[in-house]
């Protein structure tokens, strides 16, 4: 029998060195949705971009990054600055118990939100190591059901878009291989709403993949009227036609409606996911990896969603969750935005309506030189081997 006090194949490597920063990404045109039109937030101009960046005394590197709109990105920092030092000596392997250790640091600050958006990036970079240290496509890694995944585009979509230029942008994306459109929803003349969904629908023909988003902006009878009437226009899915909060009557629409209703992209944590999984509050969930605090647990709400017999369909990030919905069993859809290209080396391809999942090492990723012009603040624990 081996000696297993003499075994020195097991993994003992240590992170040494670990570097935080806040990046801002601008956007070539401020961007407006329900939220805007209906007075309760103003244009994004920028994204806020938290980067991690680890290294161990083995020399493996692991790159991660979370994200915040609007408010909330020098906060997600100042967190993460707080948090670094943390991982020092620890080894890079033991994710979930980094993931804790991370979260019991900040505990007083709460299980959700900002705290564990901060954390999501940490946890992105773990797993982003693990895989190219196995050598493996983080989709690989985890186990993919598929080399790529259907694909819709939301950032032509969105309700500062004169319709003209909407038909132009489906035809961008089209011609670009991607497989489906999403159309913003939600703003006070509803006859608006539902002229434009015509026009795109009569544009794109019956049978090409449509969805619409309503940003949370509808209460209960509004979204219900609406549902109603957009039932005939063959939707994928409504999205967020309620508060994002609001189960019971995300759940009561979805009963009510042959059109599938989505919605998860702003809740933050498995818990959250949970409540609506349990009430039966969407037939397409939209767990967003950064937001609930990475990998780690967007992994718990995929199985939940799995063994519930629902679609997936992750938000926003389509660097990261193009991997992560390669590993559901349920054909998933993901979401093309371009608005983080400019921060890395590396493009998704799309092809037939798809994404492709890249196949290079861990997720495939490297840091632009134009992100550390946009760099506006950094921190380092340790020491790089």
């Amino acid at each position: 029998m081996q000696d297993l006090k003499n075994n020195t194949s097991g993994d003992d490597d240590q992170i040494a060195w670990v570097r935080v920063a806040s990046v801002f990404v601008p956007l070539a045109n401020p961007i407006s949705d329900a939220k805007v039109l209906t007075g309760r937030q103003k244009p994004m101009t920028e994204i806020a971009i938290l980067v991690v960046e680890i290294e161990t005394k083995d020399g493996h590197r692991g790159l991660g990054f979370s994200y915040s709109k609007r408010a909330g990105g020098p906060g997600q920092f100042a967190h993460a600055k707080e948090l670094a030092p943390v991982l020092i000596g620890e080894n890079p392997s033991d994710i979930a118990k980094l993931w804790d250790k991370l979260c019991w640091a900040g505990a007083s600050v709460g299980r959700s939100g900002l705290a564990t958006q901060a954390i999501g990036a940490f946890d992105v970079a773990l797993w982003d190591l693990k895989a190219k240290r196995a050598n493996l496509s983080l989709a690989r890694l985890l186990g993919a059901h598929r080399d790529s995944v259907q694909c819709y585009n939301t950032s032509g979509g969105f309700l500062h878009t004169p319709l003209e230029q909407l038909m132009i942008n489906t035809d961008i994306s089209r011609e670009k291989g991607i497989g489906g459109i999403k159309l913003k929803v939600g703003q006070p003349d509803q006859a608006l709403d539902l002229h434009r969904v015509s026009s795109i629908r009569k544009h794109l023909g019956d049978a090409f993949p449509l969805m619409v988003d309503a940003n949370q902006q509808w209460d209960r009878p509004t979204a219900q009227r609406m549902c109603r009437q957009l039932e005939q226009y063959n939707l994928i899915w409504i999205e967020e036609p309620l508060d994002c909060y609001d189960a019971q009557g995300h759940a009561m629409l979805a009963q009510q409606f042959d059109t599938p209703i989505a919605t998860g992209e702003m809740l933050t944590s498995v818990a959250e996911h949970w409540e609506f999984i349990k009430q039966g509050g969407a037939d397409y969930l939209m767990p967003d990896a950064p937001r609930i605090g990475g990998i780690t647990p967007y992994l718990k709400v995929q199985a939940l969603a799995e063994h519930n017999g629902l679609m997936i369909a992750p938000h926003f990030a389509m660097e990261l969750h193009i991997h992560l919905a390669a590993t559901y069993s349920r054909e998933p859809w993901v979401e093309h935005f371009e608005w983080l290209e400019p921060l890395f080396n590396e493009r998704m391809e799309t092809r037939d309506g798809r994404m492709l999942v890249p196949t290079r090492p861990g997720l495939g990723l490297s840091l632009s030189e134009q992100s550390a012009r946009w760099t506006a603040q950094e921190f380092t624990a340790g020491n790089r081997p």
